[in-house]
């Protein structure tokens, strides 16, 4: 823990006005000299002085504790049918109560259906492995779960009139509708729970669509505004929305139409109207920090199979978990995002300085 002790010294004697990047740096450097391409943490030049402490599990670079503090992690599944998950996934759930997050959101695929010749034995044992896995840990910690449906969970494409895959909807939502899963969120609107709801956690409130398919439906659009436009959402601190796809490709494989939001332009627009901070997505398996317009975009890695290359890089595919602090007062977002292969923090400055419209959120 030494050199987690120095930085509690260096943030609380005076140093606030250093960025957490510079110091996080030469303080791994000192710890880890073989690791330089791997230490630098994206954060904001001033850091809140209200009695935050650094906090991360022993042996890791600590961040500073936000007002609020979020873990994010994305895409667990496995193969088709999988009821097992790879190490990462189990190494970040039993770390996950040493960052001491108010909350613990995933983006979507947490499951390994999507196919149709699944049956309900088998789905229903996917949802039992991911409660052993996740879900239950996470109850016995403490650690509320807010979660998007991905594909893999609970598809939302329709043919014919009808959901393709019906019977993985239906099953999801017995397994989160059922009162031994409470996931522990102050929920606002769960009439669609677990596909679209809203929920509030320390004046920030939070906004859950289904886009576990690339399209948003009318009836469900006209939800997500009035929702936006309500008191609860007017008069949070913060307002973040949580979906599967991601308005704007960021990885190679997925820049191909139905694997990003088809009105992606559109959806940002209503976002940005109702003054949303954050867009928070999985699917592509890659992290990238960026920001469109007004709005960031936190492009989760994956912590399942399958991580890919972000568009625009040579950067080896990585799996990865993310920090999110969060101060109330001037709306900054803090992100450490660690390796979790090798626990090493993953390098900011490495990743493309822009993909397409998207900016990295440092040169934003």
């Amino acid at each position: 823990m030494l050199y987690n002790r120095r930085q509690f010294l260096i943030f609380t004697g005076g140093l606030i006005g250093i960025g957490v990047t510079n110091v996080g740096h030469q303080l791994l450097n000192k710890s880890q000299p073989n690791s330089s391409e791997n230490i630098i943490s994206e954060t904001p030049a001033i850091i809140p002085t209200n009695q935050h402490i650094a906090i991360a599990p022993e042996g890791l670079f600590a961040p500073i504790k936000g007002d609020v503090r979020i873990v994010v992690i994305s895409d667990l599944n496995g193969p088709y049918g999988s009821t097992d998950y790879d190490p990462e996934v189990d190494k970040a759930i039993a770390l996950t109560p040493q960052w001491q997050p108010d909350l613990l959101l995933c983006g979507g695929d947490m499951v390994a259906g999507q196919k149709r010749s699944l049956t309900k034995q088998q789905i229903e044992a996917m949802w039992a492995a991911f409660d052993v896995h996740v879900s239950a840990p996470l109850r016995q910690a403490n650690i509320p779960l807010g979660f998007t449906i991905g594909n893999h969970d609970a598809s939302g494409s329709i043919s014919g009139g009808k959901y393709t895959f019906e019977q993985e909807r239906n099953l999801a939502s017995a397994y989160w509708n059922n009162p031994n899963h409470n996931p522990g969120l102050n929920f606002i609107d769960k009439a669609s729970f677990p596909f679209y709801y809203s929920f509030q956690q320390q004046d920030i409130f939070y906004l859950v669509w289904d886009a576990s398919t690339h399209i948003i439906d009318q009836k469900q659009l006209t939800w997500v505004e009035n929702s936006l436009n309500s008191s609860p959402a007017k008069q949070a601190k913060l307002r973040l929305v949580i979906g599967h796809l991601p308005l704007h490709p960021v990885t190679v494989g997925r820049n191909t139409p139905g694997n990003y939001m088809a009105e992606g332009e559109k959806l940002q627009s209503i976002l940005e109207k109702y003054d949303v901070h954050t867009y928070i997505s999985g699917h592509h398996h890659g992290y990238y920090p960026g920001k469109k317009g007004q709005l960031e975009l936190l492009n989760s890695g994956a912590l399942g199979g399958g991580p890919r290359k972000l568009l625009n890089s040579n950067l080896s595919p990585q799996k990865t978990l993310t920090v999110v602090d969060i101060s109330l007062d001037s709306q900054e977002t803090i992100y450490t995002t660690y390796n979790m292969k090798t626990l090493q923090l993953i390098n900011i400055q490495t990743l493309p300085k822009s993909i397409d419209k998207i900016i990295r959120k440092d040169l934003s």
